[in-house]
């Protein structure tokens, strides 16, 4: 027997239920499947879980330090993990089940749990039960991606998803990645109490940014007692007793590091292998994205892959971004494209990084005759009286449209304050707009202006 819809969305990540209740909404009969955890890798695994640890890790943090502030302990500190988790899992538990409560209170859908895969380009079959639609929306997401390390079969390793259920303070945790994620449990890490050293495989940090950036982050990990390795090129991993050696080196070299709990946090891959996607004769690519158009159309007609899956944002904002734009396309005969998306985003360390547009390297490659201006954190009030001055502040425009090209905030506050340069960047307005605006004083943003008035040709 098969069950008719108008629209099938497979995955409850950050873009389908959104685009599943819009669509409910305006009178479609609607499925959406789900084989574990209603939320997605943000509620579960992600965002959510992991900014809720770096929240308490920054508790502890500030406590150890509240001397520097005046305020006196009569204990050194100490850090529950139990607790920590426990806090941690009531956050997601609410959010998951807020996820679920709403797309089962929704009219003109249906909520299917089970596994989903394509028979052909219209038909789904989730246990015994085959699902038909003319729309199709694909919203698996990644999970953790497993690096070509000697020995690794041999030991126990953790992902960021297994990490969720540590309740324990690691002796000494080893991080293979030198980026976003890896940087971000490095640092929670060791501010719970644990000895972190991060090994990354090229010569710096977050390798995407500038080298300004890298170092600075470098900087803000070593200065907590964070150890980092670089040029790790060739990595293997062995058991020595009840701990785990990690080697880096090839040939005569010699650098170890030994640990008790070994992370991977190299990267991500689409949960699209298991999909039965060559069943709908829908293309990936080498790495196993699914390929789709600037409208996020597949290479299919009818079938669309929203979220981490198509390799087009690998971000919650950009999950939900994708939605907006199927979903004003479809119901609003919009022309919506993911080309007209600036490219933003945020690093969650302590202090975090907020990052819009292009790097000062893409700039340059370009070609373009660009102004740029800088500010370090120890020249920005805010910072100063909060006693977190770590940083800088640096800003890129185009010499003869005037328009801001991009944006870093390595900083307190930076996540939140570089905004105010992304949506004047979406706004297509002349850095002079936000130069002469007046913002509140005391603030970080309070200082974009100053900056935009202090702007020196590139080198």
């Amino acid at each position: 027997m098969t069950t008719r819809f108008d629209a099938i969305i497979i995955g409850t990540g950050q873009s389908g239920p959104s685009l599943a209740a819009r669509l409910a909404a305006a009178g479609r009969k609607v499925a959406i499947i789900e084989r574990d955890r209603f939320g997605g890798t943000c509620v579960n695994t992600g965002c959510m879980p992991t900014k809720t640890l770096v929240a308490s890790a920054y508790a502890a943090h500030l406590a150890r330090h509240g001397a520097d502030y005046g305020v006196m302990l009569d204990a050194p500190v100490r850090v529950d993990m139990q607790r920590v988790k426990a806090r941690m899992d009531t956050v997601v538990a609410n959010a998951s089940r807020s996820v679920e409560k709403w797309l089962r209170g929704t009219s003109n859908l249906r909520v299917v749990e089970g596994h989903a895969r394509f028979e052909s380009a219209a038909t789904v079959r989730v246990g015994g039960e085959l699902l038909e639609a003319p729309q199709i929306f694909v919203n698996v997401g990644a999970r953790a991606l497993l690096p070509p390390i000697s020995g690794l079969d041999q030991i126990d390793y953790l992902t960021n998803s297994s990490m969720m259920r540590v309740d324990f303070l690691p002796e000494h945790l080893i991080i293979v990645g030198g980026s976003y994620i890896g940087l971000e449990f490095g640092q929670m890490y060791r501010r719970f109490g644990a000895q972190v050293t991060i090994v990354e495989k090229g010569p710096r940090l977050i390798a995407r940014e500038d080298e300004d950036i890298s170092q600075g982050v470098l900087d803000i990990l070593r200065n907590e007692g964070v150890g980092v390795e670089v040029n790790a090129e060739c990595m293997a991993a062995e058991k020595r007793g009840a701990h785990i050696a990690l080697k880096l080196d090839c040939g005569g070299a010699s650098r170890v590091v030994t640990g008790s709990h070994l992370l991977l946090a190299v990267g991500r891959a689409p949960n699209t292998d298991d999909l039965g996607l060559a069943q709908a004769g829908v293309r990936t690519d080498a790495r196993g994205y699914i390929e789709v158009d600037d409208a996020l159309r597949t290479t299919v007609p009818g079938i669309w892959a929203i979220g981490d899956c198509n390799r087009r944002g690998a971000f919650t904002h950009t999950s939900y971004n994708d939605y907006e734009i199927v979903a004003d396309n479809l119901l609003e005969g919009a022309q919506r494209s993911v080309k007209d998306r600036i490219n933003a985003y945020g690093l969650f360390i302590d202090p975090p990084l907020g990052r819009a547009g292009l790097t000062e390297a893409e700039i340059r490659k370009s070609g373009r005759k660009a102004l740029v201006g800088m500010r370090p954190m120890t020249r920005v009030g805010r910072a100063v009286e909060k006693g977190e001055t770590q940083g800088f502040m640096k800003i890129a425009v185009d010499a003869e449209s005037r328009q801001i090209l991009g944006a870093a905030i390595l900083g307190v506050g930076g996540d939140e304050a570089i905004h105010c340069i992304l949506d004047t960047m979406y706004a297509k307005a002349p850095y002079t707009v936000l130069q002469r605006a007046v913002n509140i004083h005391p603030t970080v943003a309070e200082l974009i202006p100053t900056l935009l008035g202090e702007l020196k040709p590139m080198a």
